[in-house]
């Protein structure tokens, strides 16, 4: 991720695109523990899986269809996942 080979463009150009990918997984990383914190009033593994039965039915309306909030928590947990570490999808 250190872009130390100043000199040469395309390596250059390769790290900004790695930053800019690394830079989508932390979006979608702290979108789904904000998300959690928001639900389930805690980050703590014991309390977020005490409370997942209770949130399973829970859901939001967004563009005309309906989300379930746990879908969207994997699902955005997933997304930074494969930002994070630049699988297909979101790799350059």
């Amino acid at each position: 991720m250190i872009n130390f080979w100043f000199t040469r463009i395309q390596a250059n150009k390769a790290a900004m695109k790695a930053m800019l990918v690394n830079r989508v997984g932390d979006f979608f990383i702290l979108l789904s523990i904000f998300t959690i914190l928001v639900v389930t009033g805690s980050l703590e593994y014991d309390v977020v899986f005490s409370l997942s039965p209770s949130i399973i039915n829970l859901s939001f309306y967004s563009f005309g269809y309906e989300f379930y909030i746990i879908d969207f928590i994997c699902l955005t947990l997933f997304l930074g996942a494969m930002g994070k570490s630049a699988q297909l999808g979101l790799h350059t």
